[in-house]
């Protein structure tokens, strides 16, 4: 007995360890290049709304309840969305910086299925008067012991492929 208590505080001390050098922050980021000028482009990410023409989050339910605070485009404008849908579920979007033409910066806060704050981005720069290389990234942390799961989740896949997804949309709306 004496033996298997002290496998099971090996094992815990163990975790306990790992969890520690597990790094608890993340960040995922996709980029695209639309054959419109800059200038185009800003104008149609700066409104939150037209995130539901282009991301595949906001298309993840379409019976998903959505609501709006502020003016779009403006710093404080809040895009709240509920779903009864696990993969959706409940939160909100909120425009908190703009740095014009280069940066828009935005807070998720995820209510339902579990609770979490974290950062998400665009940014645009010029290639030429034409084209415009768009960036849009997601920065994100997980306290300990949540922070296990980024052993076992790929975050990159799991955001890479919804940010990819979203701004392939987005080029297309835009080069219409």
């Amino acid at each position: 007995m004496k033996k298997v208590l002290i496998g099971v505080a090996v094992i815990v001390v163990v975790i306990i360890a790992v969890m520690l050098i597990v790094p608890q922050d993340y960040a995922v980021e996709r980029e695209v290049t639309i054959n419109q000028p800059r200038s185009v482009v800003v104008n149609y990410i700066k409104l939150l709304k037209n995130q539901d023409n282009f991301s595949t989050w906001a298309k993840a339910d379409t019976a998903m309840k959505k609501s709006f605070r502020g003016t779009d485009g403006t710093v404080g404008f809040v895009s709240a969305w509920d779903s009864d849908s696990a993969d959706v579920g409940k939160g909100e979007q909120e425009i908190i910086k703009i740095i014009p033409p280069e940066r828009i910066d935005f807070e998720l806060r995820f209510i339902k299925p579990f609770e979490a704050t974290d950062q998400a981005y665009m940014t645009t720069d010029s290639v030429d008067t034409a084209r415009t290389v768009v960036k849009w990234g997601f920065n994100g942390s997980m306290a300990y012991p949540m922070n296990l799961m980024l052993l076992f989740v790929d975050m990159e896949k799991e955001l890479g492929t919804p940010l990819n997804d979203g701004l392939i949309n987005l080029k297309g709306i835009l080069e219409k």
